[in-house]
């Protein structure tokens, strides 16, 4: 299948069907999913109307991880193999992992001061979440800062492979240290398994941050992929007038 889409033109073909379909995948689980953790769904009996918060702020976090999981996979492809769409891939990944990374943490904040009287804690989850904000901003800044893009490319993969080091990290920090978050995201605030009302809104929210994901990333690349074929046919055109000239 990746071989099939390294090809650019196969990918933009690819891409006019896909795009839409995760649009409205995405468009869909959105209503649905607001509808059901703003309404449909029952306040927390600890943390009452609060708990919608982490409706937004559970699925971020998970895309902030599965953005960086992505991206390490892209990085591999190209440090291995040297394919140009796994590169535009790895760039989208990390400026969409960057946003929902930055959701999460606002998001946290609003709920930390609302359940935890504090907008920020130095605890393990929070700090590696900051971590992993910064990562991402180094990652993209590499890129930018090399007009050699294949140098760029090697660069910034190997810096997301020391990078990864940092998801573990976050995913088990609450049982390494002492936090203020809960455990397994599918345990309820009082140690229980989530309810159906808790339990439904939280998966179509999770639903549409992926659709999100997928539908982002395909423009991502197709607009790199435009880019690229732009600025070759413009560098071809400069250098038949230079011929001509000649």
């Amino acid at each position: 299948m990746f071989s099939y889409l390294a090809n650019p033109q196969r990918f933009l073909k690819f891409a006019r069907i896909a795009s839409p379909v995760f649009l409205a995948l995405f468009l869909i689980t959105l209503t649905l999913g607001l509808w059901q953790a703003l309404i449909a769904s029952p306040a927390d009996v600890k943390h009452k109307e609060a708990v919608r918060i982490m409706y937004v702020h559970v699925p971020a976090a998970y895309m902030a991880m599965l953005c960086y999981l992505a991206l390490t996979i892209a990085s591999f492809i190209s440090y291995v193999w040297r394919h140009n769409l796994a590169d535009y891939g790895a760039r989208a990944f990390a400026r969409i992992g960057l946003v929902f990374t930055g959701l999460c943490l606002i998001t946290g904040s609003i709920w930390g001061r609302t359940a935890w009287l504090t907008w920020w804690q130095w605890d393990g989850r929070m700090t590696s979440v900051l971590v992993l904000f910064f990562i991402y901003i180094a990652y993209l800044l590499i890129w930018s800062m090399s007009e050699d893009k294949k140098k760029a490319a090697r660069y910034a993969a190997l810096f997301a492979f020391v990078g990864l080091i940092n998801i573990p990290i976050i995913k088990y920090s609450v049982d390494w240290w002492h936090s203020l978050h809960q455990g397994a995201t599918f345990s309820d605030f009082d140690g229980e398994g989530l309810s159906t009302g808790h339990l439904i809104p939280f998966l179509l929210m999770c639903a549409n941050y992926t659709f999100l994901f997928f539908w982002l990333s395909i423009e991502q690349v197709k607009t790199d992929i435009k880019s690229a074929q732009k600025n070759r046919s413009f560098k071809k055109d400069q250098s038949n007038i230079k011929i001509e000239a000649y």
